[in-house]
């Protein structure tokens, strides 16, 4: 193996947008894992272009004053919650910085307005749904010492970062409550007593393949376990065992997956016990959630991130509004108290009738959903059927609107726009063309996901005179 090169002494002054602290070594610009602003580094580099390198932390010479002490016995080796070594306090700071930068930087845009980040209110037990994979192939550290069980190798954990076959045996996540970790751990405990196999990730055998837990502030409990290659009965024992050691499951329910990926929206859901179906519930309304359903994954906050598009949107009572990518129509029924007629669009047929469902049930008369591609659906004869809207509210994926969904906005010349955004990046790339007829004038982060780099922004476009 080549020698590391060491870049000696090098001072950490910003954050990148993956999450790595960024430094110079005279024109090189040098990413570096784990370090934050303030640190003062010596750094081997791994990777090397012509202007810019990849390295690690060799020697910590001077740790900056917004450095804590991770948490997670797990930091550093599992892929989640990688800034837990920043305060909580500067994350926010960065966070609102990297929103702002790439408002400025790819869309030339004028920030100066920009509110204040909304801070999560928890930093741990955030999160309402977490997908734990089966391996054979336990990915081992230094806390493992001498594995001399063939049983051993079994893990129920999370992918270790660029290694799909490797998995890392979790013993305690800080990002879903109770009883999510002692759900996983009892679990995993009870198979390999068994002797139910856990999947190979290579070859593709093995009985248990996946294992997703989702709760709601209503105190409901979804269990799901996803199985490839069963034996005779470890399905009925194994769910036997879950539903008698946890009486509190809401949906009890498992899927036989046998192909290469582990997405299973084209599975067939099986129902053990219980219902197919927990509630989440925001300012009275309930919200039916499914296996398949997508839902913030951070509820508290996704009732913030929806109380400030409504406010953006600032709605009168007369208004129709476009709800683009709505996904379950959780923002559609939210607002349509407010509104005169709610139109939801999205791609996905299923989420739309749950977003169907979620207005039957909370007795909302004023929606429409559509299922199909976006930039199809949005033709002048969608226009005629439906009018044209007063309000746009557009929520979508991390890749953003496709151009086409873009220039029909250009037409629509809607008097306002409220864009929800996951990736700034592409929220700027999409205002570069929408500022040509739009005015920005609201700017509001909004954490969603403490000790991860990820942020969310809402913006409120309003249309020039």
């Amino acid at each position: 193996m080549r020698e590391q090169k060491i870049l000696t002494a090098l001072s950490v002054f910003d954050i990148a947008e993956e999450g790595k602290g960024v430094a110079r070594a005279d024109d090189l610009v040098v990413f570096i894992e784990k370090a934050i602003p303030g640190d003062v580094v010596d750094a081997a580099v791994y990777k090397k272009k012509k202007k810019f390198a990849q390295a690690k932390i060799s020697n910590l010479l001077t740790p900056s004053p917004d450095r804590v002490d991770p948490f997670c016995e797990h930091f550093g080796i599992c892929g989640g919650c990688k800034w837990q070594h920043m305060d909580y306090a500067t994350q926010l700071k960065y966070k609102q910085k990297s929103v702002l930068d790439a408002l400025q930087r790819l869309a030339g845009l004028e920030t100066h307005h920009a509110e204040d980040i909304l801070p999560s209110a928890e930093d741990k037990y955030y999160r309402n749904k977490l997908e734990y994979t089966f391996s054979n192939k336990r990915w081992l550290t230094d806390l493992d010492g001498e594995i001399s069980d063939e049983k051993e190798m079994n893990a129920l954990g999370f992918h270790v970062p660029l290694r799909f076959d490797k998995i890392l045996e979790i013993n305690h996540c800080y990002l879903q409550a109770d009883p999510s970790n002692h759900l996983r751990n009892q679990i995993s405990a009870f198979a390999k007593e068994n002797n139910i196999s856990f999947y190979d990730l290579r070859a593709h055998n093995g009985a248990l393949r996946n294992l997703v837990i989702r709760t709601s502030s209503t105190g409901e409990l979804m269990v799901i376990v996803v199985f490839a290659y069963p034996e005779e009965g470890q399905v009925d024992l194994m769910m036997e065992f879950v539903k008698e050691t946890f009486p509190q499951i809401t949906s009890l329910l498992y899927i036989i997956n046998q192909k290469k990926n582990d997405t299973f929206f084209d599975q067939e859901v099986l129902l053990y016990s219980g219902r197919e179906f927990i509630y989440e519930e925001m300012e009275g309304l309930k919200f039916r959630i499914g296996p398949k359903s997508f839902y913030q994954t951070n509820s508290l906050q996704a009732y913030q991130l929806y109380k400030i598009t409504r406010d953006f949107a600032d709605l009168k009572g007369h208004e129709l509004v476009y709800d683009l990518y709505t996904g379950t129509g959780t923002i559609a029924n939210f607002v349509a108290k407010k509104a005169k007629k709610v139109i939801g669009v999205e791609y996905v047929p299923d989420a739309i009738e749950d977003a169907k469902i979620n207005s039957q049930i909370n007795g909302i008369n004023n929606t429409v959903f559509y299922a199909g591609d976006m930039k199809d659906i949005l033709n002048n004869d969608f226009i005629n059927q439906n009018g044209k809207p007063d309000v746009v509210i557009t929520d979508p994926p991390r890749a953003g609107m496709h151009p086409d969904v873009v220039e029909r906005l250009m037409e629509l010349e809607a008097e306002k726009i409220v864009y929800v955004s996951c990736n700034a990046a592409t929220q700027a790339r999409d205002l570069t063309r929408l500022k040509e007829k739009y005015d920005l004038v609201r700017i509001k982060p909004v954490d969603m996901f403490p000790h991860t780099q990820h942020v969310e922004n809402v913006v409120l476009l309003k249309l020039k005179k």
